[in-house]
């Protein structure tokens, strides 16, 4: 009887050393791997915190057609686009242009129109959807040196794309923000007409009165500016912008598809 007693007795030692030993050997917690959280998006922190201001990126994306018009005297403008395929349509009295599934389109029955509609379809549209416009993908992301206005700095961002994205990747915006209230202040940008070669040419925008249409803060009216250098001079000329309206709502597709009568155009 003591050597079963005996037997019982050393198994039980045993049973509470192993047990002893696997909890010594388990990794305490700040030895466990951690992983860290992911990037949600490829843009920097005062890109976040410009589009906060200016009514949240969630708020616009939830938005589905822009319009806003360009009130020239000579003949207004209404531009419209489709905020998730980038279809776009620009109407006035005397002609239309705009961009379909197949192209960029001009319906110009008295050749009014003067420009370059390959260029012009959706320029305005860039200009006015700033700064949301900048999340785009294929964006390349950096610092842009510093511009100075009135004796007051702006920080800036520089972005570039990549290649082939785009009409013209090669071209450059630079958005420059108040420091202290992180309100979009200036862009600049170089224009390529989609050649291969970058532009060491860089014009100047100062957006500086804004209006808030469904929660999200778009320009009211914005200013061309000379400059000498990185030093912001004086405006130049202004563009208003009336009219505007956003919708979670998209035109039929056949709105933006091209009169019978309309031609193709290019990039020139």
């Amino acid at each position: 009887m003591n050597r079963i007693l005996l037997a019982l007795l050393v198994m039980m030692v045993f049973s509470c050393k192993n047990n002893s030993e696997k909890k010594e050997t388990t990794p305490p917690p700040e030895m466990e791997m951690k992983q860290e959280p992911m990037a949600e998006h490829p843009w920097p922190a005062e890109l976040d915190s410009v589009l906060t201001v200016h009514g949240g990126l969630e708020q616009w994306q939830k938005q589905r057609t822009l319009t806003f018009t360009l009130p020239k005297p000579e003949l207004p403008e209404t531009h419209t686009t489709d905020l998730k395929t980038r279809l776009d349509k620009v109407e006035t009295d005397k002609f239309t242009l705009g961009n379909d599934r197949v192209g960029v389109w001009l319906n110009d029955p008295e050749e009014m129109y003067k420009g370059d509609a390959g260029f012009y379809h959706n320029l305005m549209f860039y200009f006015y959807a700033m700064p949301f416009i900048l999340t785009d993908p294929g964006i390349q992301y950096s610092a842009a040196e510093n511009i100075t206005f009135e004796g007051k700095e702006y920080p800036g961002i520089r972005i570039a794309y990549d290649d082939g994205v785009g009409a013209s990747s090669k071209d450059e915006y630079y958005l420059h923000y108040d420091p202290e209230t992180y309100e979009m202040a200036w862009l600049g940008y170089t224009v390529t007409y989609g050649k291969d070669e970058k532009s060491d040419t860089v014009k100047w925008i100062q957006y500086h009165t804004w209006q808030t249409v469904d929660n999200v803060v778009l320009p009211k009216e914005i200013s061309w500016f000379t400059y000498e250098g990185l030093e912001m001079k004086e405006a130049r000329n202004n563009l208003p912008f009336e009219k505007v309206t956003l919708s979670e709502t998209s035109q039929p597709e056949a709105y933006y598809q091209r009169p019978d009568r309309a031609v193709n155009v290019s990039l020139k």
